[in-house]
């Protein structure tokens, strides 16, 4: 009898359990580019609205900001920058970005960034119109899926219209 392969939980799944809050491991098929592993753009049977994708953005004012919107929108940067309280934010370049939210490009996750370092989270509202979400629990091809408004309680997040 051969043992099962028993999936190790990422550190997001362990925030998740000491919050006492339910979800589902999910994972997406990967591509290789070069060096780089990526999501690939097919997504299953999953509805490309209800997978989120986590953006890291750096303000004067608060320094970094994350917004969290569906992958198939454009974050509106001008919206985040009032609602975080700044005159203007910008995207992280993709070379600080490691350092900044201690997640590659393609893994980041509002759970694991809020858990280290605190920064203010931003939801797009949509997230409350559906009973769940996916994000990222840390790792490419790696996500959850979540009740926004679970994962809201654990960041302490906002939800506002952010898109573009």
């Amino acid at each position: 009898m051969g043992k099962q392969k028993k999936v190790k939980k990422t550190l997001v799944e362990q925030i998740l359990d000491k919050h006492h809050v339910n979800y589902d491991q999910t994972e997406f098929p990967t591509k290789q580019d070069g060096d780089v592993t990526q999501l690939d753009v097919d997504h299953g049977e999953i509805d490309e609205h209800l997978i989120y994708k986590t953006l890291v953005l750096t303000g004067p004012t608060t320094g970094p900001v994350v917004g969290v919107i569906p992958v198939d929108w454009h974050l509106d940067e001008k919206k985040l920058a009032k609602v975080s309280g700044n005159k203007k934010v910008s995207m992280v370049p993709l070379t600080d970005l490691l350092k900044t939210t201690g997640y590659e490009h393609g893994a980041n996750t509002p759970i694991g960034i809020y858990e280290k370092f605190k920064y203010p989270i931003y939801i797009d509202q949509e997230a409350n119109s559906v009973p769940e979400i996916f994000v990222s629990s840390g790792k490419i091809g790696r996500s959850i899926k979540i009740n926004a408004q679970d994962m809201a309680l654990v960041v302490h997040g906002n939800f506002v219209d952010l898109k573009q």
